[in-house]
């Protein structure tokens, strides 16, 4: 069992997005998907001196600071690094009153306070180094050489969702894991990745709405103007 003090609370966030430029900060309804985030963390069983927001840019410091909470200044590198996770983050070894890390991503703008709380308690309650969210599915897949992966079901020639087995889709909005791991290079388990390495947490398909394209921005926007309008 862990303990919350020993858990550092982050959310990474940047202004460079190549696919949906300046998408922390682009306002709607009177709001922006930055400062959605920092509300949603105020709403939550977090500590707010075991959270930091880890940010390059002038602008996303000022609105950690103006929201009571304290910036991380990550590097220039670190704002552009997309391949080594020890520089993406890099604030792994900056903080060494905390063993793990929760991770919190501000593009799900739908994700809500009680099931980062979840995430949380279920977390500190495991046995498990590392804890990843996920979608629970019931579909079937190919693999790249066209070859089914989806167990086909006993007993049927039809193919209906209903009865095939249950897979797993990377929902990206929470992760967890222990700080020295990243200093190997490794984040949320040891590979290679087995069963529980990490454990998964099921969180809601509609929570898990990533924003990684324009029509996704415009889309998820307008409707969350509308569900809070």
């Amino acid at each position: 069992m862990k303990n919350i003090e020993e858990i550092l609370f982050i959310i990474q966030a940047r202004n460079n997005s190549e696919r949906v430029p300046n998408k922390m900060l682009r306002p709607f309804s009177g709001t922006n998907l930055f400062e959605i985030a920092l509300e949603k963390i105020k709403k939550t069983k977090i500590p707010p001196e075991n959270f930091r927001a880890s940010v390059y840019e002038d602008s996303l410091s000022e609105i950690t600071k103006k929201h009571g909470f304290i910036p991380y200044r990550r590097s220039l590198k670190s704002n552009k690094e997309e391949r080594d996770i020890r520089s993406m983050y890099e604030w792994y070894n900056k903080f060494p009153q905390f063993k793990y890390a929760i991770k919190i991503n501000a593009c799900h703008l739908f994700l809500k306070p009680e099931t980062i709380d979840s995430f949380i308690d279920h977390y500190i309650d495991s046995k498990n180094d590392g804890l990843f969210s996920v979608i629970k599915n019931k579909q079937y897949y190919w693999n790249e050489d066209k070859e089914l992966i989806s167990k086909w079901p006993d007993g049927y020639n039809i193919m209906n969702t209903k009865y095939v087995g249950p897979t797993y889709e990377a929902a990206h909005c929470l992760y967890a894991g222990k700080l020295d791991l990243i200093g190997e290079g490794k984040w949320m388990g040891e590979p290679p990745y087995t069963k529980n390495n990490p454990e998964l947490f099921e969180v809601d398909s509609f929570e898990s709405l990533d924003i990684d394209h324009e029509w996704q921005f415009e889309l998820y926007t307008s409707y969350w103007s509308k569900l809070n309008g």
